[in-house]
């Protein structure tokens, strides 16, 4: 059974600080990596796969001068960053070939710091108390349950 529940998140100003460079990050390796996609695109290559892309935008990234502050960040954000970039990939060209139901879905975007701020965690990325959540690199947050839905 799978559950999902809502949270009020009330971050400290360390938190907030965490939670933002959280932010960045996963929107950095992103837009990077969208960037690399439709280059490729353009000059008529294939899409490198998932495992590729996580190895050149986030491991070797870390590696660089420019990126090295992306070691001060949880990594199964950024990991899932690109499974979400990925995933609307596959909805994008499922969509043009007629493989998916509803409404045709849209290449995807570029993300920017205007638009709505959203980091992924995963299994082992965080732990769930009574009154706190933690999370890895960022700490404990104090929460409100406002409801469950399934």
């Amino acid at each position: 059974m799978k559950a999902r529940y809502k949270y009020r998140v009330y971050p400290d100003n360390v938190q907030k600080k965490a939670l933002a460079k959280l932010f960045g990050c996963c929107r950095t390796v992103w837009n990077d990596s969208l960037a690399y996609c439709n280059e490729l695109y353009k000059e008529g290559k294939k899409k490198p796969s998932n495992a590729e892309l996580q190895k050149q935008f986030i491991t070797q990234a870390k590696k660089t001068e420019n990126r090295e502050w992306l070691k001060e960040v949880s990594n199964i954000p950024l990991q899932q960053s690109l499974n979400d970039l990925n995933a609307a990939y596959q909805n994008f060209f499922n969509s043009c070939k007629g493989k998916r139901k509803g409404k045709p879905a849209r290449p995807p975007k570029f993300k920017s710091k205007k638009s709505r701020q959203t980091a992924r965690f995963r299994k082992g990325g965080f732990k769930i108390s009574q009154d706190r959540v933690v999370l890895t690199k960022v700490g404990k947050l104090k929460i409100i349950c406002n409801t469950k839905t399934t």
